[in-house]
């Protein structure tokens, strides 16, 4: 036989393939090289889903922090036509000067703890959250100001209610006020909201509950009161600075509305607590998250938005901040010998 085909022959008997073993153990090194690139991308996503959601969480608080301190420091505001008209020693005088009975005007600031305002009548009804339901412990805030008349039919367009709009009329009398109404419900695909109700005025009809910024699914406040003890008729004169902090149904005097309300007049301040929530899955973990709205030295069992938890996997931003009312809250209704600004005692 020629040697050189022998050798041929030779050579393509000694080629061989992959046996059993070696094919599995390869298949198996791809397979882990797949689970590790696909592991990788899956963290990828599932960390950009995150920076998304964390991006839209600052941007949803700044709104939201912008629009509420906004609405606080419009809340009171009289215009010059009311705010020059005094108390004038009686309740007598008062009613000469301004038409109304201070005993019944309705102070700039209210609201109810842990209850949903109802669509119809914000300012005077609510009700109270049951525990377990989406936004329990959420409170509401009721805030009221004058528009800026620039005559008897307009207004000069500083002023804004919660959705933006600016009133067109401006206010008859002292009772006549914009009212803009906060809180917490849920809007589309059951998701919490903060929610704004507008008035245009006292005798105005509520508008349809509008969503302001979605995923709010907390919202506590806070009033910062001068000389007031909580559920008691209020005595003595104002300093106009805060010396506590306390819930809006801690400022409520039973039987006596007058009382109520000149406690509501001496709130100064307002401490605002929001927890933002972001997409299902968009927190990295689902580990347990322990949030305090309103900061760890105002959590207390007596409010049960003051604590917040929650399982659920989602990312979440606790948004606290405290504003100063910068008008008068008295409604012309100061005791002349009172030397204090912006004092308010109860009407007699």
């Amino acid at each position: 036989m020629n040697t050189t085909i022998f050798r041929h022959i030779t050579r393509r008997r000694t080629v061989r393939g992959f046996t059993l073993v070696e094919l599995l153990v390869a298949m198996a090194i791809g397979l882990l090289i797949v689970l590790a690139a696909v592991a990788s991308l899956t963290a990828t996503r599932r960390g950009a889903s995150t920076v998304d959601a964390a991006s839209q969480l600052r941007d949803d608080a700044r709104f939201a922090s912008d629009l509420i301190q906004r609405l606080v420091v419009q809340t009171g505001f009289e215009d010059l036509d009311f705010v020059r008209r005094p108390y004038g020693g009686s309740i007598g005088t008062y009613k000469g000067l301004n038409g109304l009975d201070p005993s019944t005007l309705v102070a700039a600031v209210s609201g109810f703890d842990n209850a949903i305002p109802s669509a119809t009548d914000p300012v005077n009804t609510a009700t109270v959250r049951t525990a377990g339901s989406l936004g329990y412990g959420s409170d509401a805030l009721i805030l009221r100001y004058d528009p800026v008349k620039v005559t008897d039919t307009t207004t000069d367009g500083s002023m804004i209610t919660c959705d933006g709009a600016s009133p067109n009329m401006p206010a008859a009398n002292r009772a006549d006020r914009s009212i803009s109404v906060l809180y917490v419900n849920t809007s589309s695909g059951n998701e919490p909201a903060l929610m704004c109700i507008k008035i245009d005025g006292a005798s105005g009809t509520p508008s349809t509950p509008t969503p302001l910024i979605k995923g709010v699914e907390s919202f506590q406040v806070l009033y910062g009161v001068d000389n007031v003890t909580a559920n008691a008729v209020p005595t003595g004169a104002t300093t106009s600075v805060p010396n506590q902090f306390l819930r809006a149904n801690q400022l409520t005097v039973a039987g006596n509305d007058a009382a109520t309300q000149t406690n509501w007049r001496r709130v100064r301040s307002l401490r605002i607590g929001l927890v933002l929530r972001g997409p299902a899955g968009s927190a990295q973990s689902s580990e347990a998250q322990t949030l305090y709205p309103l900061g760890t030295n105002f959590q207390t069992s007596g409010d049960p938005g003051s604590k917040f938890t929650a399982t659920d996997g989602r990312l979440r931003q606790v948004v606290t901040f405290t504003v100063n009312l910068r008008n008068c809250q008295n409604q012309g209704y100061q005791p002349a010998s009172s030397g204090t600004g912006c004092d308010v005692v109860l009407p007699s």
